[in-house]
């Protein structure tokens, strides 16, 4: 499992999903997205601007990412 140390409050879904190397590029994030690949706190997410915050999980196919 990926894990990401936040600097602010917060990060946005598609920004830590390229922090965590899980996409290439912010283009490859909004597609995974939108096709209802990612999950956060296992939920299914379609919003690229989702508010992270620490001790959230996000999940993209069988690859994890904590916050």
């Amino acid at each position: 499992m990926a894990k990401i140390v936040l600097r602010e409050d917060f990060i946005k879904l598609g920004q830590a999903l390229k922090a965590a190397k899980l996409v290439g590029s912010g283009v490859e994030a909004k597609i995974v997205i939108l096709d209802g690949k990612v999950k956060v706190n296992g939920q299914v997410e379609l919003q690229r601007g989702k508010k992270l915050y620490d001790k959230d999980v996000v999940a993209l196919q069988e690859r994890q990412l904590r916050l």
